[in-house]
């Protein structure tokens, strides 16, 4: 009878196992779905000539590439220009806010330096506040500083870039903080004994540990920086100077009939840039999302 037992419950505990391994599926599945479709509909949207999201099927009838084409062909369009500006100033912006980021984390994860608490609580406290209460600041800020020095003026991308900086690295400087405190100070100590110098330590034995939240960090500012619209909309004034959310928009705005179709293709092509750094980083990605869940 024991036997029958064991066995029967042996039985349903596979069942249970069975089923919950199902719906776990049928969850994962519905997730999948629904992160994917509004991407399929946009490439299938930008397909159809035709432009109307009306009549739009998942599979146009008449499937071509003529607004890809249009996009770059149009001399009304500059996306070319658009993609370029956008390019720069995101690798610009996550060049610059990752050296900063790292050297800064790194100094108030090793050094003991007078007034180290109270900058990093006001680090946070600015974090704290939406940027968009900031807004009327900034233009005022840049409107005025361009008077003095012109290329960090309005209407400049090199403007708009110390603006996407500054906000930036306040939060990332708290995540790399938290992540450098994870590597033990021992390795510290031993390349002082070895007569190390600080930045022989960071750059030859610390930043090696933590290249992949440096990777997280980079891949985050940058997907931010590129897809960011409210600030580049009021900063910039000049079709040259758009980004290529500002143009996609104002391509839009400034048509009495709206081409979804042509804004689809552009919106498709300018997904290209980070689902590429996705694919290339995916490694690190895993490796510094999980870098700092377990303190060694």
């Amino acid at each position: 009878m024991s036997a029958i037992t064991v066995n029967q419950k042996s039985g349903s505990a596979t069942r249970n196992r069975r089923v919950s391994k199902a719906i776990r599926m049928v969850i994962a599945l519905v997730m999948i779905f629904f992160a994917l479709f509004p991407a399929a509909w946009a490439v299938s949207a930008s397909l159809n000539p035709v432009g109307n999201l009306a009549t739009q099927t998942f599979i146009p009838p008449n499937a071509s590439l003529d607004n890809y084409r249009e996009l770059f062909s149009s001399p009304s369009l500059k996306f070319s220009t658009w993609m370029w500006n956008s390019l720069k100033v995101s690798v610009s912006v996550t060049i610059l806010s990752v050296l900063i980021t790292t050297t800064t984390a790194f100094a108030f994860s090793r050094f003991r330096f007078y007034g180290r608490g109270t900058l990093l609580k006001s680090i946070l406290l600015i974090q704290v506040f939406p940027a968009i209460l900031a807004m009327v600041a900034i233009f005022a800020l840049i409107q005025q500083l361009g008077s003095v020095v012109p290329f960090l003026g309005l209407n400049t991308l090199t403007g708009l870039g110390f603006v996407y900086l500054g906000g930036a690295m306040g939060i990332n400087i708290w995540l790399m903080k938290g992540f450098f405190d994870t590597v033990p100070m021992d390795i510290d100590e031993s390349a002082m004994v070895d007569g190390a110098t600080h930045w022989q330590t960071f750059w030859m034995l610390i930043f090696p540990l933590v290249r992949p939240v440096v990777i997280v960090v980079g891949l985050l500012t940058f997907i931010s920086v590129y897809g960011e619209f409210l600030l580049a909309r009021v900063l910039l004034k000049s079709t040259e100077s758009f980004t290529v959310m500002v143009g996609l928009y104002q391509m839009q705005s400034q048509q009495f009939a709206t081409n979804w179709g042509l804004f689809c293709a552009g919106a498709v092509i300018a997904a290209v840039p980070i689902v590429v750094l996705y694919l290339f980083l995916q490694d690190y990605i895993v490796g510094g999302l999980t870098a700092g869940a377990v303190k060694g």
